[in-house]
């Protein structure tokens, strides 16, 4: 009897231990995904009311968080808008310069495709609203303005004007003012973005983003190819959709 009673309360131990080991664990991923949590309420908010407009309190709640376990990972609300900016658009530009890095083929081949694409990516990801967010507050928050310069538009801009110089020192593209061309490129693309933001969510029709896109490439390739350049024929051959 004495024996039995006490396997069954070692039984009713592990058990407990284990059910506690279990709420523990979950806690643990809990936490662990509490940040991401944030990020996420946090860019949707400062997407659809405006960083200025959105109060700490209601991404929190968007969360299922206090206030106080907002302020723990994100001690202001500047801070917390940085860290929406990092974990999307700084990550996806660093995706996009490595895949441009990497590619082999000519200039012409990499504004068609691996940059084509990657905009589309960003397009269809939640960074697109960064850019309505970061373009239509800016310039009340000046740290922040910085912050986004320092951290996606020059590294966006340099691994585009490297590809372009490239391009012109191959003999691929005509001689080109870089910075100009870069803005030629990005410009539209991030105001499809906005769109997508703004009209876009207001039911207004949207413009096919993928056609838009390799079209408007194919323009700009049309100015920038010499003539007779080593990648005119890909373009000839190569039908915007």
């Amino acid at each position: 009897m004495g024996i039995e009673f006490a396997a069954s309360a070692a039984s009713i131990n592990d058990q407990r231990v284990i059910s506690l080991m279990s709420v523990h664990s979950s806690r643990q991923r809990r936490k662990d995904a509490r940040p991401q949590e944030l990020l996420e309420a946090a860019l949707s908010l400062f997407v659809e009311k405006g960083f200025a407009a959105t109060r700490s309190e209601e991404v929190a709640q968007r969360a299922g968080v206090s206030k106080g376990t907002l302020y723990l990972y994100y001690p202001s609300k500047e801070e917390l808008l940085k860290a929406v900016v990092r974990s999307t658009l700084a990550v996806e530009v660093a995706e996009g310069a490595r895949l441009l890095d990497e590619h082999q083929g000519s200039a012409t081949e990499a504004l068609l495709g691996p940059l084509v694409d990657w905009w589309i990516r960003v397009y269809n990801s939640p960074a697109s609203g960064v850019f309505k967010l970061l373009l239509t507050e800016m310039c009340n928050f000046p740290e922040l303005a910085e912050f986004y310069a320092q951290e996606v538009l020059e590294p966006g801009m340099g691994v585009m004007a490297r590809l372009l110089m490239q391009g012109v020192e191959r003999g691929e593209f005509r001689p080109l003012d870089i910075e100009m061309a870069v803005h030629s490129i990005a410009m539209p693309f991030v105001m499809m973005c906005v769109h997508k933001h703004s009209l876009g969510a207001c039911g207004f029709k949207d413009i096919q983003p993928e056609a838009f896109m390799r079209g408007h490439m194919h323009l700009l390739l049309s100015g920038f190819q010499a003539a007779a350049a080593p990648g005119a024929g890909h373009l000839r051959g190569h039908k915007a959709t």
